[in-house]
């Protein structure tokens, strides 16, 4: 990628990159998107090929749209040399943020969603996209009348997701998070009539249900990652004592949101003494 950037916009100057990661490697979270579009963003910037957006005083900014475009497309350059054939969904997360629509290989960003608050649980399973993706296909060519309706009313759910999303920020009422939940529990069935979930996810799911906590698995399946709703009245007893009976699973947990901002330049006075520190070892 350095390479190739240098070669279209120009001589990128000697630099030394420097990468921290929060995110788990190898469990379906789009770590190896996340670290493309953040090197497409600091190698454009460092030829010139994008602004510096940040002003004098402000602790974050962000690039325009047509230069949020340039990054995406760079990043997918970088996802193809990791996966050979993505889909580019991770890498136009990253560069957006927020939420996004997929659907035939057209990745449309949605304007006004609400911000998510979640318990992202890796089961520490491994597993293969491809092998879970060509064994779910296999079942849908050989039970096409049974299966077709199963990945219709996954279609469904997504686009009824979407329209209750988008509701939210207008009228941020409590009553669209059981919406959510039942969404959830559905979605989790099909993609087990799919045969893309595991026992460690269906074990996740009866925890977190003992809680009065929905889930659902996250990425490919077959283990990885599960993801949690946690509506804004839940309470802080019920998720140190879901996060600890996930613990006792084997599992690894975190609290974090969906629909944050993507890619973003930032000052080193906004950044995390964590990674500071890490800056200073360099």
């Amino acid at each position: 990628m350095c390479l190739a950037i240098s070669a279209k916009y120009g001589d990128i100057p000697s630099v030394d990159i420097l990468v921290w990661s929060e995110l788990p490697t190898g469990a379906g979270l789009g770590s190896s998107a996340a670290y493309a579009v953040c090197l497409a963003a600091a190698l454009l910037m460092a030829c010139g090929a994008i602004s510096c957006p940040l002003q004098e005083g402000e602790s974050t900014a962000r690039w325009t749209e047509e230069e949020l475009n340039l990054i995406n497309s760079w990043a997918f350059q970088g996802e193809r040399v990791i996966h050979g054939n993505p889909s580019g969904v991770d890498n136009a997360v990253g560069t957006w943020g927020g939420a996004l629509r997929y659907q035939a290989g057209k990745i449309t960003p949605l304007k006004r969603v609400p911000t998510l608050r979640i318990l992202l649980t890796n089961t520490k399973v491994p597993r293969s996209t491809k092998v879970l993706v060509a064994a779910a296909k296999e079942k849908i060519l050989k039970f096409p009348a049974i299966m077709n309706p199963v990945l219709d009313s996954i279609n469904a759910i997504s686009q009824e997701c979407q329209s209750v999303l988008e509701e939210m920020p207008a009228n941020p009422s409590p009553e669209y998070y059981p919406v959510l939940e039942e969404f959830f529990d559905i979605n989790q069935h099909h993609l087990n009539v799919l045969g893309v979930s595991h026992p460690s996810l269906d074990r996740l799911c009866q925890v977190t249900a003992s809680h009065g906590l929905h889930s659902k698995l996250t990425g490919a399946g077959g283990g990885g990652c599960a993801i949690t709703l946690l509506p804004p009245d839940t309470s802080v007893l019920a998720v140190e004592a879901a996060k600890q009976d996930l613990c006792a699973c084997g599992f690894e947990c975190w609290e974090t949101k969906i629909g944050a901002p993507g890619v973003t330049l930032h000052s080193l006075s906004s950044l995390k003494a964590q990674v500071l520190h890490v800056l200073s070892q360099s």
